[in-house]
């Protein structure tokens, strides 16, 4: 903005004259931070005293949260901290009762101050202390205590009079710093739940690799992640994509910064641009603080795009040349904002074909996908729902705090058989479902499935429920399980027991034995 001079004010309307001065109050006051206000109580624990004729001050405030008193400066006490009582104490007295007071010949009365004194090595003579009165005028924030007066000489009403007007004035710096600690311990507090959350997020999302496309799925992620290269990861919904996004964060330079996850098909047309770039107070209706947008809350780390084919073509230009470039401008800002992330997208369509429709831009394409990992649907990693499945079982049962006796074999055999659409997602649902509707300490049974995956009970024949199958005990279950696997890994190997034991994961002599328990030795 170029700066008015004297001479151009009266061709300026009042109004506009207006605009300006508050558009300079709303800069001055945004330029200052809580770092400013320390710096300020700093100067006046220099000046107090010296205005007072004193020897020490110290600043008190009440910590949000916990009520307690707590120094946070004070002349001499660089690495201490004192806490008085709010009984028993001139501090708490003061910060109770609104009041100040003065305390003179304190060297021949014993209080709090003597136990203060016995911490830091000073003698209290005399004592002078004033609250800081809350911005709003309701309530104390804190205090300021003045002490020993010099040359003896004691504190009176005049003194008393100065330090509340001081501390009048300091309630701006006061109340600045006790929210900074409060929006502090707060922060530590989320991102301490956060991290809870995400640890949650990988222990009770299993990622089971018993199928050989998903093998090769994590060999690419260990490959991709230790370079910074864009990757798109491709799959229908509930596939796991995200999963895969965060193992790659997980294991990546870039593990310890953030991971943004966004939702490019949730975010309305015309929210795209503040969504992404962020944007100054002021800069629209509603927008009454400035706000960081996904570009620079990803900044040092990774920016998760899901469903990104649902991008709109309007914000795409923009999009790119903010990911060329490496920055960019918030709404209503003329100041350049850099980025740092790495990019990992995520669609369930064919971009090739938003490409070829013009729905999605060639040059963005290109350069948001360097590599593309597939995640197969479930219906084509058969050998991976059963085992899926079980550990699904055990975290839902943990979730909801009750224990069944596990699936039944019909079940096991229905959900080998259904399509699963909504895949791994789908799955996890359909096992809530299943705990929840069957009675603790009881077998899960095919008639409390969802109607979707009982309609595949037209399909089985008589001969695959057969009666032997109605298992109860969760040993029988598992034995009728290796039995399956080890059936299907002598098929597929031709009956080759190096290749068999190989395929299992288990050892020829392993393999013997087992062939040898469940007398599976015929044709072999």
């Amino acid at each position: 903005m170029e700066q008015l001079t004297t001479a151009a004010l009266p061709t300026i309307s009042i109004r506009q004259r207006i605009s300006v001065l508050k558009l300079q109050l709303e800069q001055l006051s945004n330029s200052w931070t809580v770092d400013n206000y320390w710096a300020l109580l700093k100067l006046y624990e220099k000046i107090i005293p010296q205005l007072m004729s004193a020897e020490r001050c110290t600043f008190y405030i009440i910590e949000m949260g916990t009520e307690k008193i707590c120094s946070i400066m004070g002349t001499g006490l660089e690495k201490q901290a004192i806490i008085p009582p709010k009984e028993g104490s001139i501090v708490g007295q003061v910060i109770s009762s609104g009041q100040a007071i003065i305390a003179n010949e304190l060297e021949q009365k014993a209080g709090y101050h003597t136990t203060v004194d016995a911490q830091t090595g000073f003698v209290t003579r005399n004592m002078i202390c004033a609250p800081i009165n809350r911005l709003t005028g309701h309530g104390v924030t804190g205090a300021i205590q003045v002490l020993n007066r010099k040359s003896n000489l004691p504190f009176t009403s005049e003194d008393m009079l100065l330090l509340t007007e001081i501390a009048n004035h300091l309630s701006i710096s006061i109340e600045s710093i006790r929210l900074n600690k409060e929006i502090l311990r707060i922060s530590s507090q989320l991102n301490r739940e956060v991290e809870r959350v995400d640890e949650g997020y990988f222990k009770d999302t299993p990622f089971i690799a018993e199928n050989s496309s998903m093998r090769a799925v994590l060999k690419q992620v260990q490959m991709v992640a230790s370079t910074p290269v864009n990757v798109c990861i491709l799959g229908e919904n509930g596939t796991g994509k995200e999963l895969i996004a965060r193992m790659i964060h997980e294991k990546s330079d870039r593990a310890t910064q953030p991971f943004v996850a966004v939702n490019c098909a949730s975010i309305p047309d015309n929210l795209m641009e503040s969504e992404f770039f962020g944007y100054e107070k002021g800069a629209f209706t509603g927008a009454d603080k400035p706000r960081k947008g996904y570009f620079e809350q990803a900044y040092g780390g990774i920016l998760f795009l899901d469903e990104i084919a649902d991008m709109p073509l309007s914000i795409q230009p923009k999009f790119l040349r903010a990911i060329q470039e490496g920055e960019g401008y918030r709404l209503g800002s003329t100041k350049v904002s850099n980025y740092n992330f790495r990019i990992i997208s995520a669609t369930n369509k064919d971009l090739k074909k938003g490409v070829e429709s013009e729905k999605f831009r060639e040059d963005l394409y290109f350069r948001l996908f360097s590599v593309e990992i597939s995640l197969p649907p479930l219906r084509e990693r058969k050998e991976e729902i059963v085992p899926l499945a079980m550990v699904f079982l055990d975290v839902v049962c943990k979730q909801f705090n009750k224990k069944v006796a596990g699936f039944s074999i019909d079940v096991l055999k229905l959900f080998e058989l259904f399509s699963w659409p909504g895949n791994v997602r789908q799955l996890r649902k359909e096992v809530e479902r299943l705990v929840a509707l069957t009675p603790a300490g009881e077998l899960i049974k095919p008639e409390t499935c969802s109607p979707s995956v009982l309609d595949c009970m037209k399909s089985i024949s008589s001969i695959e429920l057969h009666p032997s199958m109605t298992l109860h005990t969760l040993p029988d279950q598992v034995n009728a399980l290796e039995i399956r696997l080890i059936q299907q890994a002598l098929e597929e190997t031709g009956n080759n027991i190096s290749k068999t034991a190989k395929k299992l994961g288990i050892t020829r002599q392993g393999l013997y034995k087992k062939l040898k328990r469940y007398k599976l030795f015929n044709g072999i």
